[in-house]
């Protein structure tokens, strides 16, 4: 699928500008195995780069002017790369003005460059397709104009130029971008930027991902609701346990003590968030050991308590995991993302694939009236150059 992709862009590359591209690079979107909603709360996530991806091919134009072309979106622009930026209301230009934005600030000295890029990353699937495009687009100005910049350093760009945007972000999604590994997943700590590297052989096992194809309003006030009401509890939680620093110092026992001085939907959601701490180092655990049916286990039980305690589940993403659940052949499924909408993640017994996926789409159609899109996905590697030798 991807060489199709790669293929097509450095064709249209070509036909437009005349020559072969200098540069081609690959840049994934992500999924998230466990570990949602507690990157604001001093946790750890569970990411991974997957095998979906944005193709950009490059050449230098040898003038301040850049071109820069969406192959799939049918549109382009131009910039002097020595101009300020400023916002626009073509919202997929702001992501690349953004990165030549961040690149200026931090003085890094580059000439104008010819660009195009096409993909195969569901756009608003929450597989993190604009983090694709920011690090994959500054990879490419990177080694095209030989910055050096670290990778590190381009996930945290990106995440500027997200931020600039207008989009709060968190680091998860540049971070796996740019640092994933072949069936690798990465535990990030999200207080101090560590990470580290945890096998994740599914080889008994497909992931796959069903979009609900569907997107409820509540998603950014009940997003800023949810942290004002972790910011509360925990402040709880300091008042009453001075040795506690934040979250992750946290035991469930820490929580349930407080409960009567705590408001219903306060005491529930630090619940959640101590428990979900916990999952991504159990979750940890299992991968080294090899009991995938062990992580799927842990998936069920986040779904459960972003549902019932964390309360950003809907109707929707419930019947998926709740008739997933009853599957024999489904070791985990939970929600993946903010919540309100978007996919559920699936751990599925290979050989069972293809009737759960039909078995579960007339279900849900005939309960919502709602097609589900379905992606299947393998754990890939980073933003990387691409070498055709």
């Amino acid at each position: 699928m991807n060489d199709i992709l790669i293929k097509k862009t450095t064709t249209f590359f070509k036909e437009t500008f005349g020559a072969e591209p200098q540069k081609v690079v690959l840049s994934p979107g992500r999924i998230n195995i466990i570990g949602e909603h507690i990157d604001y709360n001093d946790g750890y996530v569970l990411p991974a780069a997957i095998d979906k991806i944005i193709c950009f091919a490059f050449e230098k134009s040898n003038s301040n002017t850049s071109r820069i072309i969406a192959i799939d979106l049918d549109d382009e622009f131009e910039i002097d790369v020595t101009d300020s930026m400023q916002l626009t209301d073509n919202v997929w230009t702001n992501y690349i003005r953004g990165v030549v934005n961040q690149l200026k600030i931090n003085g890094f000295e580059f000439q104008g460059f010819n660009c195009v890029f096409s993909s195969n990353i569901p756009v608003g699937s929450g597989l993190s397709s604009s983090a694709a495009l920011e690090c994959g687009f500054l990879f490419g100005i990177n080694e095209l104009f030989n910055l050096n910049i670290k990778p590190v350093d381009i996930a945290l760009i990106g995440q500027s130029a997200e931020h600039w945007v207008g989009i709060n972000c968190g680091i998860m999604d540049q971070f796996s971008s740019v640092m994933g590994l072949e069936n690798k997943v990465i535990k990030i700590d999200c207080k101090t930027l560590e990470f580290e590297y945890h096998n994740a052989d599914f080889n008994d096992y497909s992931l796959i991902l069903f979009d609900s194809n569907v997107k409820h309003s509540l998603m950014t006030s009940a997003y800023n609701e949810r942290r004002q009401q972790c910011e509360e509890g925990i402040a709880i939680i300091k008042n009453n346990f001075p040795e506690i620093t934040s979250f992750r110092d946290c035991k469930e026992q820490h929580v349930l003590e407080l409960q009567k001085v705590m408001s219903a939907n306060v005491f529930k959601r630090c619940l959640f968030v101590v428990k979900e701490i916990n999952r991504v180092k159990l979750a940890c655990e299992a991968l080294d050991n090899g009991k995938i049916e062990v992580l799927g286990q842990l998936m069920f039980e986040t779904h459960e308590g972003l549902s019932t305690d964390y309360e950003v589940s809907c109707a929707e993403l419930d019947m998926i995991v709740d008739t997933l659940k009853e599957e024999e052949a489904v070791v985990g499924s939970r929600l993946m993302g903010g919540g309100f909408g978007g996919c559920t993640i699936n751990l599925i017994k290979k050989g069972h694939e293809e009737r759960i996926k039909q078995q579960l789409s007339a279900l849900y159609f005939d309960a919502f009236g709602i097609e589900l899109k379905i992606y299947d996905v393998k754990i890939g590697n980073g933003t990387s150059l691409y070498n055709n030798n």
